[in-house]
């Protein structure tokens, strides 16, 4: 084909093709349960993921997003269902093809995950140390496209503690992009962000879709990033997927748990906890009005959030007996190990697998 007609082309595409590309699935998800004991984190989750689109799954804490990014790739095994990449099925695959298909994904994991004694560069280049043989200068080449891409040209030397949280984020997606992924996980990507800056990782987000094609898969609470970013959503909520769909679509869902929650509003299925969900039915002000806390008392305000199912707060003590927040921070490998035990780790090994497991938010503790 002639330069010309390569031009004609992109800027005339052909709608069959057009059209094909939207119906290709690139993880195909079918029945999918997972539990921990006789806690079921999800269950029968079924959904196509569309090749080259960016979806996005949200819902409310500790319903199972991270751990459903954690069955796509391999690092939890379900107790039902089928996880399909192309042709092959991830809970079945030994672990040398399961390595073959992890190296099909890029992940940015909250707060980067970045190695704190390592400076942008070497953690930008790490995924090439470990798993390519190329030379420093076809290393190089590669880390400074990546940090190019990603806006951090000039920050390469520095280390995570001397750059600001959003600068974090992006170096580790300059990390997760090195191995030219097909598919990207972002993992909260706006935790810790300001709204400015969430916005601008969103419209890096976009960039990155249009510019390599790749397909993308976002777990996030924030509506605006959905709003901006989706191609599809789906939604999990007290174990299952209640709805999947394009953004518009889901924007303009009647189902009552999708509404809520894409609207930010208080009254509907979602309480101040799941164990308050399971028998909440569209709870508001008793007319079916948000409430909110203004003019109240603390001693109100209590009441109503107990009402909403929040759980008393004293009785979220550690073994020290300091007060603990539901969630707990990610570890960093940079600073929970020495560095030299941090980068001689081997994929697939169980040392490795721990190392990937505490990048994650352990969402099953929490469901």
């Amino acid at each position: 084909m002639s330069d010309a007609e390569t031009l004609e082309r992109q800027d005339n595409p052909d709608p069959d093709d057009e059209d094909a590309e939207a119906s290709a699935t690139e993880i195909s998800v079918r029945g999918l349960t997972k539990r921990f004991g006789k806690q079921t984190v999800l269950e029968d989750i079924t959904c196509d993921i569309p090749k080259g689109k960016v979806t996005l799954m949200l819902g409310p804490s500790g319903t199972g997003k991270s751990v459903f990014l954690k069955n796509i790739m391999g690092l939890l095994k379900p107790e039902e269902g089928e996880i399909w990449i192309g042709d092959k099925n991830v809970p079945e695959l030994r672990q040398k093809e399961l390595y073959e298909v992890r190296r099909k994904f890029g992940v940015l994991f909250q707060d980067g995950a970045l190695f704190g004694s390592m400076s942008v560069y070497d953690n930008t280049a790490f995924p090439l140390r470990e798993h390519t043989k190329k030379n420093e200068k076809d290393i190089k080449e590669i880390v400074m496209e990546k940090l190019e891409m990603v806006g951090l040209v000039g920050a390469e030397e520095k280390l995570p503690g001397e750059i600001s949280g959003g600068m974090k984020k992006r170096a580790g997606l300059a990390r997760a992009l090195v191995l030219d992924p097909e598919i990207i996980m972002f993992d909260e990507p706006d935790s810790g962000l300001d709204p400015v800056r969430t916005a601008f990782l969103n419209e890096l987000i976009l960039d990155l879709n249009n510019k390599l094609g790749s397909t993308m898969l976002v777990v996030t609470h924030d509506i605006a990033t959905a709003r901006r970013v989706a191609d599809f959503i789906g939604m999990l909520y007290l174990r299952n997927l209640v709805a999947f769909g394009s953004k518009e679509e889901m924007f303009n869902s009647d189902v009552p748990v999708v509404r809520q929650f894409l609207a930010g509003a208080t009254d509907g299925p979602i309480g101040m906890s799941e164990e308050a969900d399971q028998g909440r039915q569209g709870q508001g002000g008793g007319d079916g009005q948000p409430r909110s806390s203004y003019g109240m008392t603390a001693e109100e305000t209590e009441a109503m959030e107990r009402e909403a199912g929040a759980p008393e707060e004293n009785g979220q003590r550690g073994e020290d007996g300091q007060a603990r927040s539901g969630r707990e921070v990610w570890s960093r490998p940079g600073e929970v190990r020495p560095m030299a035990h941090a980068a001689r780790h081997e994929e697939g090994s169980d040392e490795h697998e721990r190392t990937l497991d505490e990048l994650f938010d352990n969402e099953a503790k929490e469901a």
